[in-house]
C-alpha cells in the first residue's frame, strides 16, 4: 500500500501542518481523527489497514490531514468565541488546502469525507455545510452538537459549525444528492446524537442509511468493521 507523508506550512491556519495519503489512484476519501488526534492516528490505530484492499485495487485514496481540536473546541484557554473562530479557520483549510487541492488534481467536483468518534463530527459539519463539494459522508459513531464546547457562548460561528442548528434550514440541493451513512452502535455513548440527526434527515427526506450495530460499543473494533463496508458503497 502507497504511503506518502506530506508537510508544510498552511497560510489559513498560520502554521505547519500534516497530513498521510494511501494509494495511487482512486476516488479521494478525507479521513478525519478522533479528538486530539493527529494526521497518523488512523493509520497508527489500523483504521486505514481495514481498507487496505480498496487502496491496493486503485479505488480509492484516503487523504488523513492533522486535527487542530486542541486549538478549537478543546482549548478551554480561549475563550468559546475564539474556539468556534479557529474551528472555523480549519473548515477553511480543508477547504482551500486540502479539499479544492485534491479536486483540481483529480480533476473531480466532489470528495468523500468519513471519520470516527469525533471525527464523524468533522466529516458531517463539512459535508452539511460544503454539500455541493462532498459526494459521500460516513460517520461512525459521530457527535453532532458542539455547544457542550462553549458553555452559553453562541454567535454565527457556533451556529454554522453545529449541524443539528442549521442543518434543518439547509436547503442546498446536492444535500440530496450525497450518500450519507450514520453508523453507531447500540451501546454506543454516541446513540443518542445519531438518533436525533438520523430524525433531522428524515424530516428532510434526505436520503441516508442508518446503520445502527447490534452489541457494539464506541471504540475502534467497530470503526475497522464499518468502513470497509461503507467504501463498498463508494
Amino acid at each position: 500500500m502507497k504511503e506518502q507523508h506530506h508537510k508544510w506550512y498552511s497560510p489559513t491556519l498560520s502554521k505547519d501542518i500534516e497530513m498521510l495519503v494511501f494509494g495511487h489512484s482512486g476516488y479521494p476519501v478525507i479521513l478525519f481523527p478522533t479528538t486530539m488526534g493527529k494526521h497518523n492516528e488512523c493509520k497508527d490505530m489500523k483504521l486505514v489497514e481495514s481498507v487496505r484492499w480498496f487502496v491496493e485495487q486503485g479505488k480509492v485514496q484516503i487523504y488523513c490531514p492533522d486535527g487542530i481540536n486542541e486549538l478549537s473546541w478543546y482549548n478551554k484557554k480561549i475563550h468559546p468565541a475564539q474556539r468556534a473562530k479557529n474551528h472555523n479557520w480549519y473548515d477553511q483549510f480543508i477547504m482551500n488546502e486540502v479539499v479544492n487541492s485534491i479536486c483540481h488534481e483529480k480533476r473531480l467536483p466532489k470528495v468523500a469525507v468519513a471519520g470516527p468518534s469525533f471525527g464523524g463530527y468533522q466529516a458531517s459539519n463539512f459535508a452539511f455545510k460544503h454539500p455541493e463539494k462532498v459526494s459521500h459522508m460516513f460517520s461512525m459513531s459521530g457527535a453532532f452538537d458542539i455547544t457542550s464546547f462553549v458553555g452559553r457562548h453562541y454567535d454565527d460561528n457556533v451556529f454554522f459549525n453545529n449541524p443539528i442548528d442549521y442543518l434543518p434550514g439547509n436547503n442546498h440541493p446536492d444535500l440530496w444528492k450525497m450518500k450519507i451513512i450514520l453508523g453507531v452502535g447500540e451501546w454506543d455513548i454516541c446513540l443518542e446524537a445519531n438518533d436525533k440527526m438520523a430524525k433531522i434527515l428524515r424530516d428532510k427526506n434526505i436520503p441516508f442509511w442508518y446503520d445502527v450495530r447490534k452489541w457494539a460499543k464506541h471504540d475502534w473494533p467497530l470503526w475497522r468493521q464499518m468502513f470497509p463496508e461503507y467504501l463498498s458503497k463508494l
